[in-house]
């Protein structure tokens, strides 16, 4: 008894006596050196175990080896038969293949199918037997077809153009037939039986060049016609795939081809959402694949919004209505593709966040289902564990499949009911032939992946209780508008002023634009205004939050997804009453920038912010999902980061959860961040074009860097700060190493000019921040991008007192880090000259002066009504701030601690250290520094005036100024209080 009858007495009876029958009808075909090598696989234990298992498992592969029992032998010879082939091989493969085909339409159909058996018998040896993963199995599957059609079209193109002539534009541009490939040919995840759904464009009207010209719609319906005989029509050799045409335009009824234009009227016009989904793995595979992808790209707005599209849920959950329904009726339980829990309900969870989210998030834009289901993960939209369970799911499907479809080359996802089907399939899948191992295995994938597709897009939850009732009500009162309908329903929801809620709410029902709505946006308006309505209850002032949130309403009619995302998240709706009822300024970002609605989805990510590192970290990997070399997009995942990050630290703040210094130190490092990779993303710009900087060989950004001043470089930005900065460089004489070289200076002139353009320029999200560059040597006279020698000889020579004040709160932000330690120690050399004391006491009470004069109302703040101005007002933030730079100006020669730091609290940290202040002052400036700082932070997020009563803050106010008294020698009373 040799090895493989072994391996045969092992198999399960009800597979036993056929494969046994099957090795002896294979052993009679063979011949000579076939047969020499089919003896050695019988007599190699490890040998026979794969040879038994095709023959057990797969019928047809027994049945094809029966008929050509040379293939495998030849296969190994090559070392592809437990070996990997090269993906890019295959072209060539099945070029040679059929290359005696010539002109003969049967040779080539003879060819082609016998090649197609051929690599199919290779790849079920290699699926049964675990030598290629589900990957490699599907791959080699999609690029075998891929070949055969390139090897089909190019065939049938060359005879039709020799009868026909050449098809070419209106402007004789040549013109080829474009096949798109659609379903799994087009993520390249072909199973062992797979049809190959196409479609057929091609790029404009014309006609062909010959003497029996036709139009070019005529020339390509008749290529398309022989192209799918060439693949499809069952011969002796079977057939190499069977071609599904369903999913061009219009369907069945529609024309076999179309040109680019009609095609992509079709899809903006009548495209429906099934079609989207459909056109999600789109990908050109023969013909001009230029073409194709161009063609492709013009309709992908139409499968990818530009926003977050929750428009798409109501079609999804009727959708994913349907696939329950169809497996009730269709008595589908037994299918694992289409049953509940199978291949297709993981395939829906992926496309489902791909059509809601792959507008705003570009990496999802992918065709591979593993590959959508990783990137979920890395993007915390689905848990990892759910994402491993799916992906086991999906591969012991997949592998089901296979096995399934080995058995006879049938296109099949039917569990079998016959009991040697049954017994190789939990064979083939490792279960020894154990049939119910093999259920109990496959219940546990198909149960978690029903589990996980039940909570996706479910239904949102309403209560049905005394909320129902509620909401019930402003249903009512919407169907039966009126003034006093209104008045009274909104003075029984608690409003402070009833008159003016209705009368808003009829001002916006009644407009132009509610009326212009089409049906089903206006049906979005009318299921979300009672949410709304009812959820302003919890306001504590309902009115004034109506107010605030009227504006994002008038600003999404024409985008109604976003009213559904709020209508499907109970939880988001009810954080947007909250923060709108909180802040005015919250309201109004979410009116300019509907998007930032989709951040209100996860608490846990809107109610915290990162570490700079963090931040750091979020905006590469953000940044990565962009293509490199579109800086439209580039700029818009910028600023959506700015705004996003932003909002979350507003949203702490207001709720609490964010103390003042932390929301100063974040909304410094959300700048940071973006300026640091500004500097990049212009370097790269420029370097592409014009070379590196001679001497700047060690990376991004060298020799060159970001000063911040201000509050910046004083890391106490606000919401609405500008950015105070400088440009420096340090590099050697020179020029770039590109083609269109430019002189050192030049290029770094250049970048400065390609950072503010980055960073101010309008897109549809606005700009990122307002750049201020007065403070660079010589101010808006000055050059834009200084060397440090010109710098450092202007802090030397020629800057002014107030220029020194500047730069105690200057340090840099982005840029070489060498460069950022000369810089640094250039500023601890001016703030540390020596300094007449008086003089330099008078010049900064002289330049104080002058900002009070040109910075508060005439006459002073308005003492008649009792109001302080935080910022310049007598005994106010400004005052803390000069005297903090007057210390550090007149002490840090004797005392360099002093120069250590950038921001006011640290450095009067410092003073109280070195004993320079008495300890009581220095805490009362700092205690009154933070309670001017938090009160300006909350007038700002109420879009108000930096005045509060002198009530409120008189005794703060009254002790720097005693303190300002004592160190600055000027009386704090004057004309400004008289």
């Amino acid at each position: 008894m040799n090895a493989l009858d072994s391996f045969i007495e092992k198999l399960p009876p009800a597979l036993g006596e056929d494969t046994k029958l099957r090795w002896q009808r294979l052993w009679q075909a063979c011949e000579g050196g076939d047969r020499d090598w089919f003896a050695a696989q019988a007599a190699d234990p490890e040998r026979a175990a794969r040879l038994g298992t095709l023959l057990a498992c797969s019928p047809a592969a027994a049945e094809i080896c029966q008929r050509h029992p040379g293939w495998l032998p030849a296969w190994d010879a090559d070392g592809e038969l437990d070996g990997a082939i090269d993906p890019a091989s295959w072209p060539q493969r099945v070029q040679a293949a059929t290359a005696v085909a010539d002109e003969d339409d049967a040779a080539l159909a003879q060819t082609l199918r016998q090649y197609r058996n051929r690599a199919w018998l290779r790849s079920v040896w290699r699926d049964l037997n675990r030598l290629a993963d589900t990957n490699e199995t599907t791959r080699d599957l999609s690029l075998l077809a891929e070949a055969c059609i390139v090897r089909a079209l190019d065939f049938h193109h060359t005879k039709l153009c020799a009868e026909w002539g050449e098809p070419r534009s209106r402007s004789g541009e040549a013109q080829q037939l474009v096949v798109i490939a659609m379903g799994k040919l087009g993520a390249r995840e072909l199973n062992l039986s797979s049809d190959v759904d196409l479609l057929f464009a091609f790029p404009e009207g014309g006609a062909t060049s010959g003497d029996r010209s036709v139009d070019n719609q005529q020339f390509f319906a008749r290529l398309g016609q022989r192209l799918i005989k060439a693949l499809d029509a069952r011969t002796v050799d079977g057939f190499v795939f069977r071609v599904d045409m369903r999913l061009r335009p219009y369907g069945q009824s529609g024309p076999l081809v179309m040109s680019f234009d009609a095609v992509e009227e079709y899809y903006q016009d009548q495209g429906r959402d099934w079609e989207r989904y459909a056109m999600i793995k789109a990908r050109c595979i023969a013909g001009d694949i230029d073409a194709g992808a161009a063609l492709l790209e013009r309709l992908r707005p139409f499968v990818y919004r530009r926003y977050v599209d929750y428009s798409a849920i109501e079609s999804l959950r009727d959708m994913k209505a349907l696939i329950r329904r169809e497996v009730q009726l269709r008595n589908l339980q037994h299918n694992i593709k289409l049953g509940p829990g199978g291949i297709r309900e993981v395939e829906f969870i992926a496309q489902c966040f791909q059509l809601i989210r792959g507008g705003n998030e570009h990496s999802l834009q992918q065709r591979s289902l593993p590959a959508v289901l990783a990137e979920l993960r890395a993007l915390n939209y689905l848990p990892a564990g759910d994402v491993d369970e799916l992906l086991g799911a999906y591969y012991f499907l997949r592998d089901t499949e296979h096995a399934l479809q080995a058995w006879q080359d049938r296109q099949t996802q039917d569990l079998p009911t016959e009991a040697a089907a049954c017994a190789a399939l939990a064979w083939a899948m490792g279960c020894g032939g154990d049939w119910v191992q093999f259920q109990a295995q496959l219940a546990g994938h198909r149960e978690r992946v029903a589990d996980h597709f039940s909570h996706i897009i479910a239904a949102p939850e309403h209560d049905d209780g005394e909320q129902g009732a509620a909401l019930a009500r402003w249903q009512l009162l919407l169907r039966e508008l009126s003034q006093e309908a209104a008045e009274a329903a909104f003075a029984g929801a608690g409003h402070e002023d009833p008159p003016e809620a209705a009368r808003r709410l009829l001002a916006l029902l009644g407009s132009a634009a509610v009326q212009r709505m089409q049906s089903i946006g206006r049906e979005r308006l009318y299921a979300f205004l009672p949410l709304l309505l009812e959820a302003l209850s919890e306001a504590s002032q309902p009115t004034r939050t109506l107010m605030r949130l009227l504006p994002l309403v008038e600003a999404v009619l024409r985008r109604t997804a976003y009213l559904v995302l709020l209508v499907e998240n109970p939880g988001a709706l009810g954080r947007l009453v909250q923060l709108c009822d909180a802040s005015v300024w919250i309201a109004r970002q979410l009116a300019m920038h509907p998007v930032l609605l989709d951040e209100l989805l996860d608490a846990r990510s809107l109610y915290t912010v990162p570490e700079r590192a963090g931040l750091h970290s979020e905006l590469r990997q953000q940044m990565l999902r962009i293509a490199e070399d579109d800086l439209e997009a580039q700029m818009e995942g910028l600023r959506y980061f700015k705004l996003a990050h932003v909002l979350r630290v507003a949203v702490c703040e207001v709720t609490g959860t964010l103390p003042l210094m932390k929301v100063s130190d974040y909304l410094t490092a959300i700048a940071e961040v973006v300026v640091e990779y500004t500097v990049e993303l212009a370097w790269l710009q420029l370097a592409a074009r014009h070379g590196v900087p001679a001497g700047c060989e060690d990376g991004i950004g060298s020799r060159f860097v970001v000063v911040g001043y201000g509050k910046l470089g004083g890391i106490e930005l606000g919401y609405g700060s500008d950015l105070d900065m400088v440009f420096v460089h340090d590099a050697a004489s020179g020029a770039t190493d590109g083609e269109r070289s430019l002189d050192n200076t030049q290029f770094f002139t250049r970048l400065g000019q390609r950072m503010i353009h980055l960073l101010t320029a309008h897109t549809r999200l606005g700009k990122l921040y307002e750049v201020d560059m007065r403070l660079r040597p010589s101010g808006e006279s000055g050059l834009l991008v200084s060397s440090f020698k010109a710098l450092a000889d202007y802090q030397r020579e020629r800057a002014w007192t107030w220029e020194h004040q500047a730069l105690v709160r200057a340090r840099v932000v982005a840029g070489d880090d060498e460069l950022a330690q000369r810089f640094a120690a250039l500023r601890r050399e001016q703030l540390g000259r020596e300094r007449e004391p008086e003089a330099l006491r008078a010049e900064v009470l002289e330049m104080r002066r002058k900002m009070r004069e040109h910075l508060l109302p005439k006459g002073g703040e308005d003492v008649k009504n009792a109001l302080f101005d935080l910022k310049q007002g007598r005994g106010g933030i400004v005052d803390i701030e000069f005297m903090v730079q007057y210390a550090v100006l007149a002490w840090s020669q004797r005392y360099p601690s002093l120069a250590t730091n950038t921001d006011n609290i640290r450095i009067l940290e410092a003073l109280q250290r070195e004993q320079l202040l008495a300890e009581v002052d220095v805490q009362a400036l700092i205690a009154a520094y933070k309670t001017y700082r938090s009160h300006a932070h909350r007038l700002n997020l109420q879009e108000e005036k930096g005045l509060v009563p002198l009530a409120e803050l008189g005794e703060c106010r009254d002790y720097v100024s005693r303190i300002w008294q004592q160190l600055m020698g000027e009386d704090p009373t004057g004309a400004e209080d008289s």
